[in-house]
Formats: C-alpha cells, structure tokens, sequence
C-alpha cells in the first residue's frame, strides 16, 4: 500500500540534531535535505509536527523525507516530553510548550547558513495541527502553515468527537486528574489516561481499532528509548485537563494573510475539526479533502497522502517560484 514509516531515500540525508526551546529543554528532532543540496545557497525549510502522544518516527518522518525529496529542507521533531525531547514527568500535556517547541524549532532552522528564514513554512499531523495553528498566532516566522488529520485537542478533550461529552462527564475527569495530583505529590504512582488501546475486544470501537492498527502493529509501531511500549500514546491524568483550557481555533484569522492549508480525509473521524478551522479562519485559507481517506490512513499511507497539494502550496506562498 505504499508506506513509509520507516523508510527513507537514497536521495536523501536524514541528521539527527538537538536544539533548545525557551524553557531551556532540549528538543529532538530529524533533519531531512538532499544528498545534493548546495549548502552555499539558502533554501526554504517545512518544520513537521507528530500526532498527539506519538513520536518523530510516527507520521512526521514520512511527510518530512517525501517534501525533502521535492527540495525543502525539513525538519521533524519530538515534542517536549515524548520520544528524545526533554522533559519529566513523561508523556505531560503542556500545550503552551508544544507551541513554544514549533517557535525554537523555526530558531533553530532560521539560523542554518543553508536556511531562507523568510521561507519557513510548518506542517502539523493531528494534534500537532492544532499545535502549529497556536504556535503560528504569535510567530509570524511561520510563513505558510499546513494541517493534516487535525484534533483540535482542546475541543477533543472539553467536549469528546461530535461534542458526545457533556459538562457533567467533563468535570467528572477534571475531579479525577485533581484527586490524582494529591497521589502524586505524595509518591503515589502516576496514572495515565486515554491513548490507545494494546487488545483489541469484540467491543472495540471502530475508531480505536483504527489506532491500533498503527500503534500497535509493525506499520507505524515505534517505543522511544524514553519511553516504554505500555506507555505510548498515553498522556498522564494529572496533566490531560490542561487540553481543557486550550483554545488554538480562537483569534485563528489573525494568522491572515499568512495561508492556510487544512488536508482531511473525506471519511475521517476527525473531519470536524479542519473543517471548524477553516470556517473561522480568514482568506488565503483552503480545506482539501482527500478521497477514501480516514484519520489516520494521512499518517503513512503515501499512496493517499496529498505530497503533490502540499508541494505546490509551499512552492506558492514560500516564493519557490
């Protein structure tokens, strides 16, 4: 079927590099260019964002090798507190850090010799998409900013898909992650939450066993040396509800005339959320949806993925050509 999770060219130099956000943690990331890219020229870069609670090696890498081999330099990154970025407890929600991780990572590439940091462009993949949207509001570096299976992760957690959790169900998990925080302070164990599931049942919902079937199997399975295989995708409790306060859709159409691109599937369980998007954002803005495409079918299935959309969109607003 085409994927490359794990994969990448011949054609292509991958760089494992490090760098600093402003909360002085050190980020993880893979940087992907041309075997025969002219370091005496200045070029322009994508920076690309895994999915929520997954790592570099899951999503990111694919989209970050494909644009490279259309000659961009790109870089994919861990978020602070997954894969080989920096931060403890692990697996923490702390979306003001994800954004400010996007910031550093557009530092970090605007000071490459071999970097335009005018011609900085960002992809976010699920949550991540909802991650860049917040970053891209108060840094302007980011001159056009593309999306693919987005979670409003702020929405996702206030409110559940097609807003199927009420207020009483809400609080219920904001009393829980409270209650969990007296265990902890005290030396109790850390709880986790949500992610996805490691056994499917013969009540597994369809959504879940869309997951599973990257998470869990070889097509997109991958355990960090931070980490371990029974941790993955699973954010803590304690830390989860700070998604509750997460607004990235409000002020969206001031990121204008920066453009915006939104990519779903047109059956996927997310649709929602790029289409809200792109509703309140404001002009040049697009949503492109895919044919025959769920979720998570845009995290690794090449033969789906739109490279070409995505190609034309930066070649555009970055000043390719």
């Amino acid at each position: 079927m085409g994927y490359t999770t794990f994969k990448v060219s011949k054609n292509i130099k991958m760089y494992k590099v490090t760098f600093r956000n402003q909360y002085n943690m050190k980020v993880a990331g893979h940087l992907f260019m041309s075997a025969n890219l002219d370091k005496n020229q200045k070029h322009a870069a994508i920076i690309v964002g895994h999915p929520m609670g997954a790592v570099k090696e899951q999503s990111a890498d694919v989209y970050a090798s494909n644009m490279a081999e259309r000659g961009f330099v790109t870089l994919a990154i861990d978020l602070s507190f997954w894969g080989e970025s920096e931060g403890k407890p692990r697996n923490v929600v702390a979306p003001d850090i994800y954004a400010e991780d996007f910031s550093a990572a557009v530092d970090f590439l605007g000071t490459r010799p071999f970097v335009d940091r005018n011609r900085i462009g960002i992809i976010g993949i699920c949550g991540s998409g909802s991650f860049v949207v917040s970053a891209a509001k108060i840094d302007p570096r980011m001159k056009a900013i593309a999306t693919v299976s987005m979670y409003d992760m702020g929405s996702a957690s206030r409110n559940a898909l097609n807003h199927s959790q009420n207020l009483e169900q809400r609080k219920n998990i904001i009393a829980e992650a409270a209650e969990q925080r007296y265990v902890e302070s005290t030396g109790g164990k850390t709880k986790y939450i949500g992610g996805t599931v490691h056994k499917l049942e013969n009540n597994t919902d369809p959504i879940q066993r869309e997951f599973y079937d990257f998470y869990r199997t070889p097509r997109g399975e991958y355990t960090p040396k931070m980490s371990s295989p029974e941790l993955t995708t699973h954010p803590t409790l304690t830390s989860v509800v700070k998604f509750m306060n997460f607004y990235p859709f409000n002020d969206i159409e001031t990121i204008s005339p920066r453009p915006l691109l939104f990519i779903t599937g047109d059956h996927a369980h997310s649709k929602e959320f790029s289409e809200d998007a792109y509703k309140r954002a404001a002009e040049p803005k697009e949503l492109y949806i895919v044919p025959n495409a769920g979720h998570v079918d845009l995290y690794d299935k090449t033969d789906l993925i739109p490279f070409d959309k995505l190609e034309n969109f930066f070649n555009k607003y970055l000043l390719l050509n």
